[in-house]
């Protein structure tokens, strides 16, 4: 057995470690199975004569039953309370240890509650932050007592830094004399799939800045990675940087020669500093100071120092979601156990996160040489090839897929349509040298839904479904993608016995569900708490039941939709009390559609439950029923007005709810399906059932919020920013009308008569500015004593008869270019800050109606020209 997965401790209670801790991943009862060559744990020899099973599966059997189906929400929940409370009160009299066990106890608590099903996704948070208050306090108040106890277990001392000697760069600069191949390969255990093509990206930029900036001359370059190894390979590096010759300002004159014009002490040491002499010097004005200069040629370093010093930087550049520390204060994404770096056959000397660079190339773990001494930069991708590795990501995944192709087509198959996304990308960077093999299941489990079965397969295993190419059903046969040379039965039984305990705990919670009606299941979200001031998801289910009706006449939705909607809506969130859906959270609302649709629902209910958990994540379908829009818009809005009301608005570094998702969920569901909404008066609809006061604040803070949503939507599209701003300020209520204007604005932005309108509205603007203009002034016709004046008034009231409230930007704009001239000839002919304050405020009130035309439409001023 090949144990490559390790947990570090990075933290105890918030509190940094150092030295870090690590353990095993695995558990014992894996290992054991593996020692033993058994497949199932039941069969583990505990002792002579005795098996694990014996012994212990009856305990399994009766604490799955509490666990799952028997322990008391209600009385779990006190106890977590009283363990919290007693660990608090442990706490205060100062008895770090107790405390920490009851802290223990509250977790294990937590666990039981969670199993059961109680926890719901916004009270995990509350939860998780009242057991990490406990374990930070536990944390501190046990370092406070070792430094009484003057830390009688003594001290960690850091070890001194690796390096290599010193003249280690010289000798290899004087060896390399021409252009060579330089290769760097940072070997670390295993990364996450999305860094290794994060950190190629990244590479990518990095190594040809660097190389432009540091003048030095390459053929090509080469960045690939794989989950153990990122490489960077320059083919014709040359030895030596550019030289470069440039201009070096010194001393101003006046200060470089005395009054004689004999060269001064500053002088001397600027030529001295720079190697030239006072002959080479020369006089140059800069500004209005003249200075002295001399030109120098700067002699390039060898490639060996520059690489040397700079590949540090150049590792500690590399950025990933999630870091970690292991041996130093250094981070990287996993830890760093190995520096190949060649130029040549010299090494490039330095080391980075306490490792040294040196020739060894790691192939794999269960090679016959795992390790290799690579001899020269040369001969590395003949010798990494060697070793089975595929560097590049698209050839593994190119590999894959044809293998996989092929494989499926054995068992008369072919691989869905889906797999060729995301997943084959991931698999693509999980492995190094991909081995695929065929495995297969009992034909039982066929009877489970497709969802079920390739999401154990997706999420859980990685692991490739196979179908019927005639009519897309799933056959009992995956493919399994392994790395390098393996032993092809021992991991096809132990694959297809990691699969069917999966399908055999998915297909008991099945046939669990199915034995009662979905509606039966609603009642029990009464103990799934959703927030502690706003109830339970039951709580939650009713007030989103509540709010259909008034909301999906807003959304325009005929009294059909609606009556689908709500009928939806009693059911929409039962299966989350559901034992599949407990087990496997992913499936929720999947698992909701197929049980209506097998107690005979109607397929628009059954499809409007599905719908109303769209989008669960970035590039997923949105819901497209008239029922599944407003049951998601419901459920959205319900959660984002209840949340905030409460004190749980995101922060800017954390979104512990998952706010920001919902909300742009919320506005995708919106404006993809063209529906429009009052947003205001749908918040306040929401706000009305709310088991907490509203207040107005709130509200305006949650449509603010909705707002930025849309704003980061529209942006993301490839609209400029100025613009969604532009149109949002005035129409971020309406999201729908607000996506419309946009559009809009950005192609009148193309042409010419947007600019023409903004000039117009801007003069108006910088002279009837609102401190200056009395807000109870109404224009008075009678007061009007030019032609131009009377003009500019008639074409204002023309306009305004045609600004309705949703009016086309391009409308609007089209209409505003009749205002052009009488202003322009209003502008020429009229002196509006007259000494008559009658006449001054009269023309200054019609000039601020003239401004107050786009409002409601887009706010002109936040545009570039105005």
């Amino acid at each position: 057995m090949e144990i490559t997965q390790f947990t570090y401790f990075q933290q105890a209670g918030s509190m940094p470690l150092m030295p870090i801790s690590v353990e095993i991943t695995y558990g014992l009862e894996r290992i054991l199975m593996a020692i033993q060559g058994v497949d199932h744990f039941k069969m583990i020899q505990y002792a002579p004569g005795m098996t694990y099973g014996e012994l212990f599966l009856e305990n399994e059997k009766e604490m799955s039953m509490y666990y799952l189906d028997n322990a008391s929400v209600e009385k779990v929940q006190q106890r977590f309370d009283l363990y919290d409370a007693e660990a608090q009160d442990l706490l205060n009299k100062g008895l770090a240890i107790p405390a920490y066990d009851h802290l223990l106890k509250a977790s294990h608590a937590f666990n039981v509650l969670d199993a059961r099903g109680a926890i719901g996704v916004t009270e995990r948070a509350r939860y998780f932050g009242r057991m990490r208050r406990l374990a930070r306090d536990c944390a501190q108040l046990w370092v406070e007592m070792r430094v009484r106890l003057n830390h009688p277990l003594g001290f960690w001392k850091c070890p001194s830094p690796m390096c290599h000697p010193p003249e280690a760069i010289s000798e290899a600069a004087e060896k390399i004399v021409s252009p060579r191949h330089f290769v760097l390969e940072i070997g670390s255990e295993e990364l996450p799939s999305q860094d290794v093509t994060s950190a190629i990206e990244q590479l990518e930029v990095t190594m040809h800045c660097f190389l432009k900036e540091r003048r030095l001359n390459y053929g090509c370059v080469s960045i690939l990675g794989t989950p153990r190894r990122l490489v960077v390979y320059i083919e014709d590096l040359a030895p030596t940087q550019d030289n470069i010759i440039k201009e070096v300002r010194g001393p101003p004159h006046q200060k470089a020669f005395d009054d004689k014009g004999h060269p001064t002490l500053a002088l001397h040491g600027f030529c001295r500093k720079i190697g030239v002499t006072k002959d080479d010097v020369f006089v140059r004005a800069d500004g209005k100071i003249d200075y002295v200069y001399a030109t120098v040629k700067e002699h390039g370093k060898h490639a060996v120092k520059v690489l040397s010093e700079d590949l540090p930087s150049i590792l500690g550049r590399i950025s990933f979601h999630k870091s970690m520390r292991w041996n130093s204060q250094i981070t990287y994404s996993r830890p760093i156990r190995w520096l190949l770096s060649l130029y040549g056959d010299m090494v490039v000397p330095f080391s980075y996160a306490e490792v040294l660079s040196g020739r060894e190339l790691h192939s794999l773990r269960n090679s016959s040489a795992p390790i290799v001494q690579l001899r020269r930069a040369e001969d590395y991708m003949e010798c990494i090839t060697s070793t089975g590795i595929i560097l590049n990501m698209q050839e593994r995944r190119n590999v894959i897929w044809s293998k996989s192709t092929a494989l499926a087509a054995t068992v008369g198959g072919r691989i869905p349509k889906e797999v060729h996304g995301s997943l084959l990308n991931e698999v693509a960077n999980l492995v190094e040298a991909p081995t695929l093999l065929l495995g297969s299941f009992d034909e039982s489990f066929l009877e489970l839904p497709r969802d079920v079965l390739t999401m154990v397969m997706y999420k859980h295993q990685r692991y490739f479904p196979i179908e019927d190419p005639g009519n897309g059903h799933l056959l009992p046969a995956f493919i399994v993608v392994a790395n390098g040379k393996i032993d092809k039965g021992v991991v096809q039984k132990g694959s297809e016995s990691v699969l069917r305990a999966r399908y055999e705990d998915a297909k008991f919670f099945y046939e669990s569900d199915i034995s009662k009606p979905l509606a039966e299941f609603r009642p029990q979200l009464h103990g799934v708490l959703f927030q502690e001031r706003l109830g339970s998801m039951l709580d939650k289910s009713l007030r989103v039941e509540k709010v259909i009706p008034q909301l999906g006449p807003l959304m325009g939705f005929d009294a059909s939709s609606i009556s689908t909607a709500q009928r939806a809506a009693t059911v929409a969130t039962a299966d989350l009390a559901t034992s599949l859906v407990t087990e496997f959270t992913n499936l929720a609302g999947v698992m909701g559609r197929h049980y209506a649709l097998m107690e005979g629902q109607p397929v628009a209910v059954a499809q409007a439950i599905f719908e109303s958990v769209l989008p669960r994540f970035a590039g997923d379908a949105l819901p497209n029923s008239q029922a599944g829009i407003l049951l998601a818009v419901s459920d959205r809005l319900d959660s984002l007005v209840g949340l905030f009301s409460v004190g749980c608005q995101p922060s800017a570094t954390a979104d512990p709810f998952g706010l920001r998702r919902c909300a742009y969920g919320l506005v995708q569901a919106i404006v993809e399906n063209n529906r429009t909404l009052d947003m205001n008066k749908a918040l306040h609809v929401i706000a009305s059932v709310q088991p907490v006061p509203v207040v107005d604040s709130a509200v305006s803070e949650v449509l603010a919020f909705i707002t930025r949503r849309l704003e980061q939507l529209l942006v993301d599209k490839g609209t400029s920013v100025e613009i969604v701003r532009a149109i949002l300020s005035e129409r971020g209520k309406n999201p729908m009308l607000a996506t419309q204007s946009v559009k809009q604005l950005e192609n009148l932005a193309k042409g010419e008569k947007l600019e023409k309108i903004i000039i117009a509205y801007s003069r108006a603007a910088k002279l009837a500015r609102p401190e200056i203009v009395k807000p109870s002034w109404m224009v008075d016709e009678e007061l009007f004593e030019l032609p131009e004046e009377e003009a500019l008034w008639s074409v204002y009231k023309k306009i305004v008869s045609q600004v309705t409230p949703g009016i086309g930007v391009d409308e609007f704009v089209e209409a505003s270019l009749e205002l052009i001239q009488p202003l322009d000839r209003f502008f020429s002919n009229v002196f509006v800050l007259v000494e008559d304050k009658r006449l001054q405020q009269n023309r200054l009130a019609m000039l601020q109606k003239v401004t107050e035309l786009p409002k409601g439409i887009v706010n002109l001023s936040m545009l570039p020209g105005f």
